[in-house]
């Protein structure tokens, strides 16, 4: 069945998809197309990258990390020195995640089937999501950034775009969650009504580099 808000995102895209080559398996090759900090649904195949020119007021700050054996965490800035206006808990495990940016392209979709009165689509709180097509399960928008959130977006407060390793908080939880990890890009925002709206990672100065794009609507 087709859905409205679907069709309004579309017509902000022109033209097919272009896949990129797949990489190695190695996430580290993949890291090696940003800068480095020094560690201390089947509705997405429908969707294209839009071939507009990048508006500056356009363009949104998104980190995705998480600890090796736990779960992955998105976060939308619109400043990144200011906290995040949208942060979810993601039911994605990051070693997963690793797997799927090592070949080049990810397609993340949430999906709201709340009927609210909510203005914007990011507003909502129930999500269905998707990587590349299929469904991992359901998450809900946290209200509030917790402390280890708000010590993730302070540690990343002077990177625009990177990858790599971060310091863990304390060394109980470098011991039994794993290393904490992150991909963070300035990605480009693309309304396409009220009830969808998608992001687009840049690469740096527009090279080859993983694919990644994150889209949410409203399921009306």
């Amino acid at each position: 069945m087709e859905n409205p808000a679907l069709v309004s995102l579309l017509s902000q895209a022109n033209g097919d998809q272009k896949r990129s080559k797949s990489s190695s398996n190695s996430l580290l090759r993949m890291f090696k197309l940003f800068p480095m900090l020094s560690s201390g649904c089947k509705m997405v195949a429908l969707l294209g990258r839009p071939r507009k020119a990048l508006l500056a007021h356009n363009v949104t700050t998104g980190t995705l990390y998480g600890h090796r054996r736990g779960r992955l965490t998105l976060a939308l800035q619109d400043d990144p020195h200011c906290v995040p206006t949208f942060i979810i808990e993601l039911p994605i495990l990051t070693t997963m995640f690793h797997k799927e940016i090592a070949t080049g392209l990810v397609r993340l979709a949430l999906e709201s089937e709340t009927r609210t009165s909510r203005k914007k689509v990011l507003d909502e709180y129930v999500w269905g999501v998707y990587c590349n097509g299929r469904k991992t399960g359901y998450s809900i928008r946290r209200k509030h950034s917790s402390d280890d959130e708000l010590y993730v977006m302070q540690m990343l407060r002077g990177v625009s775009m990177g990858a790599g390793v971060l310091p863990c908080p304390t060394e109980k939880e470098a011991m039994v969650d794993g290393e904490l990890t992150y991909l963070r890009g300035r990605f480009e925002k693309v309304v396409g009504s009220k009830d969808s709206e998608a992001f687009y990672m840049i690469n740096p100065d527009g090279g080859e580099g993983p694919e990644l794009s994150i889209f949410f609507v409203r399921v009306q």
